[in-house]
């Protein structure tokens, strides 16, 4: 077996990925047509260019008004996780941004219950497992960011369908000209009412914005995160209390323009010195990329071998905010099936 396959097929979870930015191109076309959008090409892939992480937000936001109903966010959530599951995913946390559908008049609790049952009917077919992140736009601003987690602690208090699978809340969007302590209240709430934290820092910030995300906002992941790296004390920080790091490499490069190319991302110096940097692809839709590309573009640019690639999908699993003995579970799974697959492997 060729080691392009066998990365598709190693076991992975999955902790920075936008549900909106893995919806399939056709999608964005039917649900742009059934719902009156009009969008400025009928093939939706001539929109994705990116020269920033703002004018890719443009497009994402595009995608972003395609999503009018409950139907509507089942279908994308049901497709997110069977497209996945082909690429080996085998488990995701998966952020979801409703601002500007909560805006329009959407409710949040059919969102919810929309992305819950198409959650449900992928994991029948595939196996595959999924969890929910509420993740705060900052382009809304503090007080929408705070009103969007008191409505989701009231549901979530009620019950309401769904909201069980809602376990956090993230803050996404734009980083530059917004101080992210601004949403300390929001955070605090959440924290507050039993949901984990994470929060997207240092990506186009510097180190400063990763020690608000941890120190005010209470982040126990920062996503992305790679500006890190250039503050000594906050890294040793970030490696001595095991602080995941969800980095997305390929998105780094192709959305974001961050870094000018993959063999010059700091992934693999921030594994140097010992950070819980995981693999994600962020947005794989809206940048024609699926897992396995991600594992396999990076094993190439970073001269990785096998057994590094095995490494990083486990400290995959430690990163999550499943309990442990899901976890346990979930690593004896990887561990297993990652050593039929490197005996099957082509060493030449």
């Amino acid at each position: 077996m060729d080691v392009v396959t066998a990365l598709d097929r190693l076991p992975k979870v999955e902790l920075h990925c936008h549900v909106e930015g893995t919806m399939r191109p056709d999608t964005v076309v039917d649900l742009a047509r059934k719902n009156g959008i009009r969008l400025p090409s009928s093939d939706p892939t001539e929109l994705y260019r990116y020269s920033s992480l703002d004018t890719f937000l443009e497009v994402f936001w595009l995608v972003q008004s395609t999503l009018g109903s409950r139907d509507d966010w089942a279908r994308l959530a049901y497709e997110s996780i069977v497209d996945g599951a082909a690429h080996g995913l085998v488990y995701r946390e998966t952020f979801f941004t409703p601002a500007r559908h909560l805006e329009v008049g959407q409710d949040l609790a059919d969102i919810v219950a929309g992305l819950a049952e198409g959650l449900e009917a992928a994991e029948a077919e595939t196996g595959t497992r999924a969890a929910l992140i509420a993740d705060i736009d900052r382009a809304y601003g503090a007080a929408a960011g705070l009103a969007m987690v008191r409505r989701l602690v009231e549901l979530r208090e009620a019950a309401s369908p769904g909201t069980e699978r809602v376990i956090g809340v993230g803050l996404d969007s734009t980083e530059l000209g917004v101080d992210p302590t601004d949403f300390a209240d929001a955070f605090e709430l959440a924290g507050k009412s039993g949901l984990r934290r994470t929060s997207h820092q240092g990506e186009e910030t510097p180190p400063s914005h990763i020690w608000a995300g941890l120190d005010v906002l209470g982040s126990e992941r920062i996503d992305h995160g790679l500006s890190c790296i250039q503050d000594e004390e906050l890294t040793r920080r970030l490696v001595g209390e095991r602080i995941p790091l969800t980095v997305c490499p390929n998105s780094n490069v192709v959305i974001a323009n961050a870094v000018p190319s993959l063999e010059q991302h700091p992934y693999r110096r921030m594994r140097e010195v010992g950070l819980l940097a995981t693999l994600n692809t962020d947005d794989p839709a809206l940048t024609d990329l699926d897992l396995g590309r991600e594992y396999h573009s990076c094993m190439e640019a970073f001269g990785y071998r096998w057994e590094d690639m095995v490494a990083i999908a486990l400290d995959g699993v430690e990163a999550t905010w499943l309990d442990e003995s899901d976890k346990r579970e979930l690593r004896a799974q990887l561990e297993r099936e990652a050593a039929e697959l490197g005996s099957g492997l082509d060493r030449d």
